[in-house]
């Protein structure tokens, strides 16, 4: 029997009708509502079931979402439906996609650790490469800390973040502000309970 392939795991992680992570937008995101503008362009990262990128939508941007499973990207579209927006969905490996470059006013970039230190540094630079000069990163992951809590995210250190990863990565912004902390949260079955929590605010 032929191995699981990535886009067979996540098929499965999507399948069913259940919103893995709900249907409310990541709070950090939320909560930084204030520095979104209408007509903005945005582009959701591994955006799973479109929480995020509806929410952005629902703020008057102009979003792309991009996702590996197809399974996720129909819930996307059905929970765009629902809320009475419209984004466009791409289905995107993000480790080897050919980012646009300066492209959009805003990246939001949501628990999408799965991606080893290699695979990470593609995305980041991936990141850098499509944000407009200006543009603004909403960037939220967890800490190692997080595996004492066991509720969410990768089991794999290598693929948490630190203070000091996202300070090398994104060194040439013009500015970032990182906060440190934990928390509970609750997104779904996907994520719940107390979190270890690491969020950037960023200006490329």
């Amino acid at each position: 029997m032929s191995e699981k392939t990535d886009f067979d795991h996540w098929q499965e992680r999507f399948a069913g009708d259940d919103y893995r992570f709900g249907t409310a937008p990541n709070a950090f995101l939320k909560a930084n509502a204030n520095l979104l503008r209408k007509g903005q362009t945005a582009l959701a990262i591994a955006d799973g079931e479109g929480r995020n990128g509806v929410f952005l939508a629902e703020q008057g941007l102009d979003v792309l979402s991009v996702d590996f499973s197809p399974n996720a990207q129909a819930k996307a579209c059905k929970l765009a439906a629902a809320r009475g927006v419209t984004m466009r969905v791409e289905q995107v490996d993000i480790i080897n996609w050919n980012w646009p470059a300066n492209a959009f006013d805003v990246v939001a970039a949501i628990f999408f650790q799965f991606a080893g230190p290699a695979d990470r540094e593609k995305i980041f630079a991936g990141i850098r490469r499509a944000l407009k000069p200006g543009g603004l990163l909403l960037l939220e992951g967890y800490r190692p800390k997080q595996l004492d809590y066991k509720t969410g995210g990768p089991g794999k250190l290598e693929n948490l973040y630190t203070r000091e990863m996202l300070e090398t990565a994104f060194a040439d912004f013009a500015s970032i502000d990182i906060r440190e902390y934990d928390t509970e949260i609750h997104e779904g079955a996907g994520h719940g309970g107390m979190s270890a929590l690491i969020d950037l605010v960023g200006r490329k």
